[in-house]
C-alpha cells in the first residue's frame, strides 16, 4: 500500500477563526474597539476608518451583485461579472483582516491582498475595455441599476484608497492594499460601462450645458 502524500498550497489563507454566538457585547460603549491583535483603539482610530471603509465597499459589491443577477436573462455574458464581484467580495475581507490587524500581529498565513489579487484585476479591465468604444466625454453614473451601485462602489473605493494612504503615513500598511484599492476603482469604472453595453442600457455622456446656467441662456434667447 503505497503512502499518501498531502500536498500543502503555500498560497492558502487559513479558515477563519470566528465564533459569533453575540452580536452585542456592550463593550463599545465607550467609543473604543479591538484590532485583531487584541488592541483597544477609539472607533475613528485611521486603521479603523480605513477597514470600515473597505466594509461599506463590500456592501455596495452586493448590491450591484444582486442588480446584475437581475439581468441575467438579457445577456449570458453577465454570469462573467457575477463571478468577478463574488470573488472581489471575498477579496475585500481578506483586505479587511490585513488592515484591521497591526504588521507585528499577522500570521503567515492570514487572509490579505497579494500582488496576484491585483494583477488579476488588471487582466480583467484590460479584457472588458477592449470590448468598449473609445470614451469622448466623462459618464454619469446612470443607465441601469447595476451600473449606478458600481458607480457607487468605485466612489467609495477612491475613499478607502485615501483613507488608507492617510493609514501608511503614521503606521506600516502593504502596498498591495493601495495598489489593490486604485485597480478595483479603476475596475469598477469598467464594468459599470461594460454591464450597460451587455444588457443594452444608454450610456449617459457628461453634456456641460446640460446645466441649469447654460440652458437658462436658451430660454432668454428665445
Amino acid at each position: 500500500m503505497g503512502a499518501s502524500i498531502e500536498v500543502v498550497d503555500e498560497n492558502k489563507f487559513d479558515d477563519p477563526r470566528v465564533a459569533l454566538n453575540r452580536i452585542y457585547t456592550k463593550r463599545g460603549d465607550t467609543g473604543e474597539t479591538s484590532l485583531a491583535g487584541g488592541q483597544r483603539v477609539a472607533k475613528d482610530d485611521a486603521r479603523i476608518e480605513a477597514y470600515g471603509t473597505v466594509d461599506e465597499i463590500n456592501a455596495f459589491v452586493g448590491m450591484a451583485y444582486v442588480s446584475c443577477e437581475q439581468e441575467t436573462g438579457k445577456d449570458p455574458r453577465t454570469g462573467l461579472l457575477l463571478g468577478i464581484l463574488r470573488r472581489v467580495q471575498h477579496e475585500l475581507f481578506n483586505l479587511g483582516s490585513t488592515l484591521a490587524t497591526r504588521p507585528e500581529d499577522m500570521h503567515p498565513k492570514q487572509a490579505r491582498i497579494t500582488s496576484i489579487e491585483v494583477e488579476q484585476l488588471e487582466r480583467e479591465i484590460d479584457a472588458m475595455n477592449e470590448d468598449l468604444a473609445p470614451l469622448r466625454s466623462f459618464v454619469l453614473p446612470g443607465g441601469s441599476r447595476v451600473n449606478a451601485e458600481l458607480h457607487c462602489a468605485r466612489t467609495v473605493c477612491r475613499r478607502a484608497e485615501r483613507l488608507v494612504v492617510a493609514l501608511a503615513r503614521v503606521e506600516e500598511v502593504p502596498p498591495e492594499a493601495v495598489q489593490y484599492l486604485n485597480r478595483l476603482s479603476d475596475a469598477m469604472f469598467v464594468w459599470s460601462r461594460w454591464i450597460n453595453m451587455v444588457v443594452r442600457a444608454p450610456e449617459i455622456l457628461w453634456q456641460p450645458n446640460q446645466a441649469a446656467s447654460a440652458r437658462h441662456v436658451e430660454r432668454f434667447e428665445e
